[in-house]
């Protein structure tokens, strides 16, 4: 089961720089809450591809939910990204293109919170919608560190000069160039972080940046609910459901199966499945569910949708963030994971998508 697709209409293409381009959407009629989002959320794109059928990417929000504004991302050109430079080459005014609803945990719990942003290239997109939301609905000081590769790289480099200084006592934006300065270090990252040690600090951009980053801000003990990192993998199945479903399912099965050989291998303490039906637990938006019912071997994701339960998801591949839950009791195992680090397992921190029970009751939040 795949979640609803709508075909969104491309209404303006902005170059933002010689290599990024922000593209803006018409939502349906009727589909206005489906496309409510939060700061710092993300799209899946269903991009054509000739090998696949479909490239499902995700692409940050780079629109504030606040106003009238359109909903809009921003794609940057890479080396070898067919996805991003079939968008930067192909979407016009005009044209049209399928895309999953907003989703996403890369968003501060509080937008009076004291914000500190540190991204590199196009890790601003979701940062950007932070700032221009937490501006207007928030009270907080918000702090960017913000590296770029030249002076022509900076994407929003205008817009962050004019909030900057039409917010003097909230906003300070600290530009970071490699042509000038050289790439940041773990250690320089560090001296900048000191200072901000009581913020909520938010990491997005390249992987060798997040990592240098990320250990910056463990060397500072920012405890693990005060760090926060967005994580991008391209996706290798297909979340929009309607091409190369049974190579999913097969690919799915694979894992399984892989997964009960794994099993028979390590202590039934750890991994064992339970032998009946599972209590499962869930808050969600507010609301709390509980069933009793949750075969072993399902996945929680499938579970809920079976019970009507909307929870979240993009990739459905263990491959995104978009299906996180926090554990508050029991244990489930999740059949894969491409995103998640030791610091999120640790933290209570699985994949909606791709967890089966492990005990017979289980209760997990979303956050």
């Amino acid at each position: 089961m795949s979640e609803e697709s709508f075909e969104l209409k491309v209404v303006e293409v902005a170059e933002e720089t010689g290599d990024a381009h922000s593209i803006s959407f018409e939502v349906p009629a009727g589909a206005e809450e489906r496309f409510a989002y939060k700061p710092g959320q993300f799209l899946t794109l269903a991009v054509p591809s000739e090998r696949t059928g479909v490239a499902a990417r995700c692409y940050s929000l780079s629109s504030s939910p606040v106003g009238d504004g359109p909903l809009t991302i921003t794609v940057k050109r890479t080396a070898d990204g067919y996805a991003s430079n079939w968008v930067c080459d192909h979407l016009r005014e005009g044209d049209s293109i399928r895309v999953l609803p907003p989703s996403g945990i890369f968003t501060p719990a509080s937008l009076s919170a004291d914000l500190l942003l540190l991204a590199a290239g196009s890790g601003i997109t979701p940062v950007i919608s932070i700032i221009r939301t937490a501006l207007q609905q928030g009270s907080g000081r918000i702090v960017l560190f913000y590296a770029n590769r030249d002076e022509a790289s900076v994407i929003f480099a205008r817009e962050l000069t004019e909030l900057a200084a039409a917010h003097p006592d909230r906003l300070q934006v600290v530009h970071w160039l490699e042509s000038v300065q050289g790439l940041p270090s773990q250690e320089q990252l560090k001296a900048f972080a000191s200072a901000f040690a009581s913020y909520d600090a938010f990491v997005c951009g390249p992987a060798p940046f997040m990592k240098l980053t990320v250990a910056a801000l463990k060397e500072l003990e920012f405890p693990r609910e005060r760090r926060h990192q967005e994580k991008f993998i391209s996706l290798g199945g297909n979340p929009f459901g309607d091409l190369h479903d049974q190579e999913v399912a097969e690919h799915e099965i694979e894992d399984a199966e892989r997964d009960e050989d794994d099993d028979a291998q390590e202590p039934a303490s750890h991994e064992g499945r339970p032998q009946g039906p599972v209590r499962l637990e869930v808050e969600l938006d507010g609301e709390e569910y509980a069933f009793d019912d949750w075969a072993p071997g399902t996945k929680m994701l499938d579970h809920l949708e079976a019970k009507g339960v909307k929870a979240p998801y993009s990739c459905r591949e263990g491959e995104c963030s978009a299906c996180a839950v926090r554990l508050l009791a029991g244990e489930v195992k999740m059949l894969h994971n491409d995103v998640l680090d030791d610091d999120d397992l640790a933290d209570g921190i699985r994949l909606g998508c791709q967890s089966v029970p492990v005990t017979d009751a289980v209760k997990v939040t979303y956050h």
